[in-house]
């Protein structure tokens, strides 16, 4: 008999994100993406894993010498600096084609991260929290989402904490 407390493809998909996200040096928001292939032709879903991102620097650019605020002027602060995980994970890709695929992110995309999305091919965003739902640049985001017929999904789920554990016994 097959075990049967094992975690759904979408658990799975978002632990992947959330295990990215640990990953950012962000004193304050760590977010992470996972972006997975979509049904094929047949309606057959392979589940697999494309891509993954999170929020931090672009390659070459030293963590330790840029700023992680979020208040002053703006060269002073991350904003025009760090790389959103959606982004990033798109990027990271490096050219695979991400046309019909899914991206699970915790935290719902914001304008930059939507076009970007949008212009890859992804047809469905599967997201934890809409937080900053009341924000214009995530009511951009809806409406181009919206126009352009990507799915929005708020992942609904009662897994609470899923442990990891080094220890190899």
């Amino acid at each position: 008999m097959k075990r049967q407390e094992y975690i759904s493809w979408d658990d799975y998909f978002m632990g992947i994100a959330l295990l990215a996200a640990k990953r950012s040096k962000d004193p304050n928001t760590q977010v992470g993406a996972c972006i997975v292939s979509g049904a094929n032709p047949n309606g057959f879903n392979h589940n697999t894993i494309l891509s993954v991102g999170y929020n931090g620097l672009p390659i070459g650019c030293n963590d330790d010498e840029f700023p992680w605020g979020r208040d002053g002027d703006f060269l002073d602060t991350k904003y025009p600096f760090v790389v959103h995980a959606e982004l990033n994970a798109i990027l990271n890709a490096r050219g695979k084609s991400l046309v019909g695929a899914k991206i699970y992110v915790a935290l719902f995309p914001c304008n930059e991260c939507c076009k970007a999305i949008i212009q890859s091919g992804i047809r469905e965003v599967i997201y934890l929290s809409n937080k900053y739902a009341d924000s214009d640049a995530v009511k951009a985001s809806v409406q181009m989402f919206e126009a352009a017929g990507v799915k929005l999904t708020q992942l609904k789920t009662d897994t609470k904490k899923i442990e990891l554990s080094f220890d190899a016994e």
